[in-house]
């Protein structure tokens, strides 16, 4: 019961704190606009936004479709066990420096390390129950979050379920979605046209 809470919570508490995040952006501006440093993190921010986006179309070939169903180990899941995870955190660090506000990209990181790792902990708990020992021998050899390129495995085909990676592939860009809002936002704001009520570091 406790796995299929966490599932059921984990995209309606997403949405939650993007809807809040909009908010927050709508009605502020960041200090560092305008500047070197706020140059800097706006790049920094819209590579990993890119890199996260690439990322997690690369996982989608591999899960779309399958899911817990069948044990997926190669291409991004041969280098660590939750690659969907990990490009997931890159875009949410990335949107967070696209703001150029350190405030914002403070609470992006903290949500995501406070709440992720249950995730993570109740998914595994999951395929362990599935898979059994296939899935013991995949844990033991392969890294829970952070990729190790060294073990990349990938096969010549790879077999797609192509309306769910369709949608998957769509779910996968919100990120690059997102961080064009911020720069309509920032756009109207220099326009005159939405309100700056406080500036944010």
């Amino acid at each position: 019961m406790a796995i299929s809470i966490i599932e059921k919570l984990r995209i309606p508490l997403s949405r939650l704190l993007v809807t809040a995040l909009i908010i927050l952006i709508f009605c502020s501006e960041s200090k560092w606009e305008e500047t070197i440093l706020g140059a800097i993190l706006f790049a920094s921010g819209c590579f990993l936004v890119a890199v996260a986006a690439i990322g997690r179309l690369w996982c989608s070939v591999y899960i779309a479709g399958y899911k817990t169903n069948v044990l997926i180990t190669k291409g991004p899941y041969s280098i660590c066990r939750h690659p969907l995870y990990f490009f997931s955190f890159l875009g949410a660090v990335g949107l967070g420096l696209a703001t150029e506000s350190f405030v914002i990209l403070f609470i992006i990181f903290s949500a995501f390390v406070t709440y992720y790792p249950s995730v993570i902990k109740s998914e595994e708990a999951d395929l362990l129950n599935r898979h059994g020992d296939a899935y013991k021998i995949y844990r033991s050899a392969t890294p829970v979050f952070f990729p190790h390129l060294s073990l990349l495995q990938e096969p010549d085909t790879a077999m797609v379920h192509t309306r769910i990676f369709r949608k998957h592939s769509l779910d996968g860009l919100w990120f690059m979605w997102l961080v064009g809002i911020i720069e309509s936002f920032e756009a109207f704001q220099k326009l005159g046209i939405l309100p700056v009520f406080f500036n944010l570091h």
